[in-house]
């Protein structure tokens, strides 16, 4: 245990935090990945790593609607796939994301391609994960409205955009993973070089033209959860916790899910300071739907009568041969 420490695990979490510490700077940011409620569906959407961890080639969509009531709440949308193979009987994965959030006036949209490495591990597997991803961020200034009679904002104020913005970036994220058949755990790094977007509004009247820039936050997440049966029954509990940081603001949801015969499961969350959940999920011939509700717990109560999550998706086995020995259910799927 302390030969393998030492030559895998030791290295791989320094080289990570190293990274993200020495890039971090001092500027404040606000947390800008969208954190679901069923954050255990959609694995690779938080870490690289996870993409190909188990023997099924995975699909999952989901859809949250915050704050209902509140407009121009912020709306997410998230798509995985994610899939195992061999490299020279070495295993891999390999796995594409895509997540859209908008809020008001601004919209992200980050496309990824991911990869990753697995060794053999404590009778599980050890992941090492790596992301590239396409980020574009959008603002509608040609919406924006100030009314005549406001006396807290100049209608002509350079500094806001009367046109529509938009500006691209590379994004890079490190991960990893492991996992057996009664528990999992994850540590990923992600967007590290902070990508920095910016968006060009040509002048009408002059060729001079006007900067405007946006940053998306690097960010650490932790993620674990696993497997308990109970004794004598079909039930079988799911607990789960995944921590996001940006090193300026803190965020974490833990939820709890039972599950009957692998095929109906009900469960409870709770999110950091904000919201109470409440899950019901099902799983019949290698589809799954699941749905979440979040009461909030802040004052937004008073605007707001909760949020809304959906994810669905489809998993297909892929077969490594018999020869491979860490052939185990995800437990995400259980």
């Amino acid at each position: 245990m302390k030969t393998v420490w030492k030559i895998y695990l030791m290295p791989a979490i320094m080289l990570i935090a190293s990274i993200v510490m020495l890039i971090s700077p001092g500027n404040v940011y606000a947390q800008t990945d969208q954190i679901f409620t069923q954050h255990w569906a959609l694995p690779t959407l938080y870490n690289p790593a996870a993409a190909g961890q188990s023997e099924w080639l995975r699909v999952r969509g989901g859809a949250r609607l915050q704050w209902i009531g509140i407009e121009n709440a912020p709306k997410s949308f998230a798509a995985t796939a994610d899939i195992p193979f061999k490299v020279f009987n070495k295993r891999a994965g390999a796995g594409v994301t895509v997540l859209q959030e908008s809020l008001g006036l601004f919209s992200n949209l980050l496309v990824s391609a991911q990869g990753s490495y697995k060794l053999k591990l404590l009778k599980g597997e050890l992941g090492l994960g790596l992301q590239i991803g396409y980020y574009n961020s959008r603002f509608r200034g040609s919406d924006v409205y100030i009314p005549d009679d406001d006396d807290f904002h100049n209608p002509d104020d350079p500094s806001i955009p009367k046109q529509d913005l938009s500006g691209n970036a590379i994004d890079f994220s490190l991960g990893l993973y492991y996992s057996n058949k009664r528990f999992y755990a994850g540590i990923a790094g992600m967007h590290l070089t902070s990508p920095s977007v910016k968006m060009e509004v040509e002048g009408s009247e002059s060729t001079e033209s006007r900067q405007f820039e946006t940053s998306l936050p690097r960010t650490l997440y932790f993620d674990t959860g696993g497997n308990i049966e109970l004794r004598n029954t079909l039930f079988l509990l799911q607990p789960s916790l995944l921590v996001a940081s940006d090193f300026d603001n803190f965020s974490a949801k833990i939820t709890m899910r039972a599950t009957y015969n692998r095929f109906l499961s009900l469960g409870v969350g709770y999110r950091w300071k904000d919201a109470f959940s409440i899950m019901v999920g099902a799983e019949y011939k290698n589809f799954f739907l699941g749905y979440a509700y979040d009461y909030p717990l802040s004052s937004i109560a008073k605007a707001s009568s909760g949020s809304h999550e959906l994810v669905a998706g489809y998993s297909l086995k892929i077969d490594l041969s018999g020869k491979n020995k860490h052939k185990h259910r995800s437990i995400r799927i259980m």
